[in-house]
């Protein structure tokens, strides 16, 4: 995992989060704490496969509704404005199958149906909008400096903490969010078992001070009535004793383990052992060893693993990253292309793979650095490190016009107005007429106009 630190560096930002730390200010511990957003192509995979059959039940279009992955190792989900699913790393490595980790997001996606965040009161949802703002165009300008990979971690400013504290509902609305939990995974086939597990061993929170909870007790209420209301409802639940999906369960035991390594690197030898010969802990140690130095080791680890997974993309990227930063780029080409092979549809790995090939500055393989960037982009449009690698590419080639838009897109995603007019600019100088020169037109008027809201 890559850490990129930034802070917003906006008024506008702090203002608007200070807005939302009136409204219920954050524990003490939590205070000058920054938010981490991660970006991480198996971890992402696995929560699409889980909410995409729920979207599905509650009747939701899943391109409509953004997941983003918060690196906290509190026990935390919650959604806002704009159908925003936050879900922090601590609930994954917290829980103890897939049958809890869907029973959470099954409740969030009960929210979202239910339209609750449309009833909270309008100077709210405006704060929320701001913050959230704010927050995402501080992990575009920290994400443009950074690099891609199997996990990009990005700091999004301190007082951002306190969004995690804005999210409680009402009682009604908690007891709307089960009864649609339910209903949804009985109409998977998925048994609603894990998510009453899982608040029956944090009820026990609430009798701690606040600081001492997890944020989810915090924001989500957890009265006997919820439970016992859970409990009888899986009684009557078809799918009361149906397991998981193994390749599901298997899916989640392997995130949980990348996660814990990645995050919680101290857990490791407790949680996974040397003793303990699973796929998941080899995984797990594998991480540990590189996020050491000891890359020999993982790479070691990894290829075994890799010979009995051999279908698994997710393996192979971690092995290009591995090597990539261990400074061996010619050596990670081959993992990296043997994960896009196996997951073409995903753009972090395509865009890692791309930029391997404009590390080796070999003008040969350039055409086929821009294709996987160019494909990146096309899946993943709001990533700005992407577009950056691939304007670096463009002008390694000498087409300095396409260079220059690429570049005007990150800027657009970083909120950097000067850089965006200005590339935007260079890019309708240098392109002839046809579809990249008036994408280059739109960036500069979307500048000029954004330029002129902001001095009002």
């Amino acid at each position: 995992m890559r850490w990129i630190r930034s802070g917003l560096g906006r008024r506008a930002a702090a203002a608007a989060l200070a807005a939302v730390v009136a409204l219920a200010p954050p524990p003490a511990a939590a205070q000058g704490r920054a938010i981490t957003l991660i970006r991480d192509a198996e971890t992402e995979s696995l929560l699409a496969a889980i909410n995409g059959p729920l979207f599905a039940a509650a009747g939701l279009n899943r391109g409509l509704v953004r997941t983003i992955i918060i690196g906290d190792r509190s026990i935390n989900a919650f959604v806002t404005t704009g159908n925003r699913l936050f879900v922090h790393s601590g609930l994954i490595t917290a829980v103890d199958s897939v049958g809890e980790l869907a029973g959470v997001l099954a409740h969030e996606t009960g929210h979202i149906a239910g339209g609750h965040l449309a009833r909270l009161p309008e100077e709210m949802r405006n704060a929320m909008i701001r913050a959230i703002a704010a927050m995402l165009l501080g992990l575009g300008a920290a994400a443009a400096t950074g690099q891609g990979g199997a996990a990009s971690a990005i700091g999004a400013g301190g007082q951002a903490l306190a969004m995690r504290e804005l999210f409680a509902f009402t009682r009604t609305q908690e007891n709307a969010a089960d009864l649609a939990a339910v209903t949804y995974l009985g109409r998977i086939g998925w048994s609603p078992a894990g998510l009453l597990r899982l608040m029956e061993r944090l009820s026990a929170q609430e009798l701690l001070l606040t600081e001492s909870q997890d944020p989810y007790v915090r924001t989500h209420p957890l009265t006997r009535d919820r439970i016992e209301f859970l409990a009888e409802q899986l009684a009557r639940s078809p799918a009361a004793n149906a397991p998981m999906p193994a390749a599901l369960e298997d899916a989640f035991a392997m995130v949980r383990a990348k996660l814990v390594a990645f995050l919680e690197g101290g857990s490791v030898a407790r949680l996974y052992p040397a003793s303990d010969g699973s796929a998941p802990a080899r995984y797990a140690r594998a991480i540990l060893a590189f996020r050491q130095g000891r890359s020999a080791e993982a790479v070691a680890a990894l290829d075994r693993l890799i010979a009995e997974r051999p279908a698994s993309p997710w393996l192979r990227e971690m092995k290009g990253q591995v090597l990539h930063e261990s400074g061996r780029p010619q050596e990670a080409l081959e993992p990296y292309r043997e994960a896009a092979r196996l997951a073409p549809n995903q753009p972090l790995i395509r865009a890692s793979l791309g930029r391997v090939m404009v590390d080796l500055d070999d003008p040969a393989m350039l055409r086929a650095a821009v294709a996987e960037l160019e494909a990146a982009t096309r899946l993943d449009p709001d990533a700005p490190f992407t577009w950056r690698t691939l304007g670096i590419a463009y002008g390694k080639l000498g087409e300095m016009g396409r260079s220059a838009l690429a570049l005007a897109e990150e800027a657009a995603l970083k909120g950097d107005l000067r850089t965006q007019r200005e590339m935007a600019a260079r890019a309708e100088r240098l392109l002839p007429p046809g579809p990249a020169k008036l994408r280059a037109q739109d960036l500069s008027r979307a500048a000029a106009i954004a330029r002129e809201e902001r001095r009002r």
